[in-house]
């Protein structure tokens, strides 16, 4: 028992994530295997138990033939679902809070939406987003151009066996006519009039700003957002050049508020040191909210046989624009920067950067956004990943008696201080579970070749803290892979001295 939730990651990580899933599909008892397992792994664990029947028919399952049914199995070891399913509890069904929530003054039914990019780039496929739940989309950016794009676009990057954290794309806007793209949105207005369709645009000069604007709103577009950020655009004046610029920010964003009577959001670049500056002057020349952040400038990597770095376009490369699950620290710095101005803390936010499951949505929520944008994800694992999305978020705000997304956005602003104000008269402990310790010694490691050398091994292969060294960094709980490391006591610096050897004492007890 002791290792449920440790080997529950392990297990839902090495899922293939299959679509119509065969594990499912050969299970006798009709339980939804691989809905349960996505549930698991996007950290829905409610829905997880939600979804098991009641009679839980996985615990009495003497022929486990969804395991001999699993496409993980031709890689190596299949698995093991008998016993994640089976250590699942079923729960009744949750009462559903209401995720709505206006932003710039439309009313959204949740707040996540697809972010402009290839997963909304036509009617079809925003269609079929719209079916399974996502409450908008900012389309992909319309320009009045279209570009010639290279191939591949596309490549990854990977760490030991999770085979991609971080993205890399050299695509850059639309590629359908002005035309085509107009159509899109008219018939999207059309067919899902309650849906939200957030217009990014691109234009070249001032002229094209104002047109792309009006051009949105006729079109039946709720919101205009002005694509200041892609970091890969093949012309000059394009893209993060413009959003680094304050000036062309503001010249521009006011070009787009003379055609339209829309909200208009400025969607920022993160390759610049103070975000802020261009915000504020994107706020100070009318816009009505803040789109953040753009994908990340790189090289991703170089084939060291050919020195090429990815995607390969037949030998050469380019600087592109990096996204997924690396990204969410620095889109949320910038976040908490946007909303710790005092210019621009009142200014709605639509957040996106790294964000794959309701956790990451709600903790970009709760630095102040009000809307979140998603595109690696979706991307990775499809438009279904809204099932967990809504169903995790609406969970954990029904536990917290959370009555509405409102309540939420903004809650751990007030936690983030400038560093100078942090308490540094204390020292925090780590805790040792001796019972969860399987002695692999990955902190004794660490905190000899990184830390402060306060780890010694026992003789059963157990960690001992030497309290006189511990500066209580938690590099060990960081590093331990049995999550066996917690926080412990907190002690003043003044109490540190007098009470070392009785706190030394504690660490080597079972709990301590």
């Amino acid at each position: 028992m002791a290792y449920e939730i440790v080997k529950e990651k392990l297990e839902t990580g090495k899922c293939l994530l299959c679509h119509d899933a065969p594990c499912t599909k050969a299970c006798p008892a009709e339980v939804p295997a691989a809905r349960i397992i996505r549930a698991l792994r996007f950290k829905n664990t409610k829905g997880a138990a939600c979804l098991m029947p009641k009679r839980h028919p996985c615990v009495t399952c003497d022929n486990p033939v969804c395991m001999e049914a699993c496409n993980r199995k031709k890689m190596g070891d299949p698995v093991e679902i008998q016993e994640v399913l089976g250590n699942v509890n079923p729960e009744p069904n949750i009462e559903q809070a209401d995720l709505s929530i206006n932003f710039c003054g439309v009313r959204c039914e949740n707040p996540f939406f697809l972010s402009s990019s290839i997963v909304g780039s036509n009617y079809e496929m925003v269609a079929k987003a719209f079916d399974v739940g996502w409450a908008g989309v900012a389309f992909k950016t319309i320009g009045t151009f279209v570009p010639q794009e290279v191939s591949p676009r596309f490549d990854r990057l990977a760490k030991e066996n999770n085979p991609m954290i971080g993205f890399k794309n050299i695509e850059q806007i639309s590629d359908h006519t002005l035309e085509e793209n107009l159509g899109y949105l008219k018939n999207l207005k059309r067919d899902y009039p309650t849906k939200i369709i957030i217009a990014s645009i691109m234009g070249q000069n001032e002229e094209e700003w104002t047109y792309l604007a009006g051009e949105m709103e006729r079109v039946g577009a709720d919101i205009i957002e002005c694509n200041f950020s892609c970091p890969h655009m093949s012309g000059e004046g394009l893209g993060s050049d413009v959003g680094t610029n304050p000036e062309l920010v503001a010249l521009y964003t006011a070009a787009t508020k003379r055609g339209t009577s829309l909200p208009v959001l400025a969607k920022m670049t993160p390759n610049i040191t103070n975000m802020e500056v261009p915000a504020l002057a994107a706020v100070k020349a009318g816009a009505d909210g803040i789109a953040a952040i753009n994908t990340i400038k790189s090289v991703m990597n170089i084939n060291l046989q050919t020195y090429v770095s990815g995607p390969d376009v037949i030998g050469k490369s380019s600087v592109g624009g990096y996204s997924g699950k690396a990204v969410k620290p620095i889109a949320l710095r910038f976040i908490h920067d946007i909303k710790s101005n005092p210019g621009l803390k009142d200014i709605p936010v639509s957040g996106m950067g790294g964000i794959e499951n309701w956790i990451d949505g709600a903790e970009f929520i709760a630095l102040g956004c009000e809307t979140v944008q998603i595109t690696t994800a979706v991307m990775e694992y499809g438009y279904r990943i809204i099932d967990d999305l809504l169903d995790g978020l609406s969970n954990y705000m029904g536990e917290l008696g959370i009555g509405s997304v409102k309540e939420l956005v903004g809650r751990a602003l007030p936690n983030l201080l400038p560093a100078e104000k942090l308490n540094r008269s204390s020292i925090c402990y780590p805790k040792f579970n001796r019972n969860l310790c399987v002695g692999c010694g990955r902190c004794y490691l660490s905190c000899y070749d990184a830390g402060h050398q306060a780890l010694s091994m026992g003789k059963d292969r157990k960690p001992v803290m030497d309290a006189k060294k511990c500066v209580g960094c938690h590099l060990c709980r960081i590093v331990c892979p049995a999550e066996a490391i917690s926080p412990g006591v907190r002690i003043k610096l003044e109490e540190r001295k007098e009470g070392m050897r009785n706190v030394s004492m504690q660490f080597r007890t079972n709990e301590g």
